[in-house]
């Protein structure tokens, strides 16, 4: 019973975040780009006054796969690595813990480019 309720949090979270986003995209003149520049930045800012860790700790993958994830890991990458380096640590925190999620972006790109070619119309 706990994982279906873990499931059902992930699943909310991680869709009303998808909605608030399609949201934006239909109501407003903010281009994609600006929406997920936002959400970046939303990650990183509910991270800074402690609220994100939270939500991931509710929801789960719900709350740390979409774009506000890639923030707080972000921050909390750029918190850990100012507390081991000082100020150097801004620079350095933030790249290395989201280093392997970057990796990965870039390889799945790097495949689904070589795999699959774009039609003419």
């Amino acid at each position: 019973m706990e994982m279906i309720k873990d499931i059902l949090w992930a699943f909310l979270t991680g869709g009303i975040l998808c909605a608030v986003g399609q949201v934006l995209i239909d109501y407003t003149k903010l281009t994609p780009a600006r929406i997920l520049t936002g959400y970046v930045v939303a990650g990183v800012a509910l991270s800074a006054i402690g609220l994100y860790p939270k939500l991931i700790e509710l929801a789960g993958g719900g709350a740390s796969v979409p774009l506000t994830g890639f923030g707080n890991t972000l921050a909390e990458g750029v918190r850990q690595s100012v507390d081991e380096n000082g100020f150097l640590g801004i620079f350095m925190g933030g790249l290395t813990a989201s280093s392997a999620g970057i990796t990965a972006a870039m390889v799945f790109g790097v495949v689904c480019a070589a795999i699959f070619r774009p039609k003419q119309k």
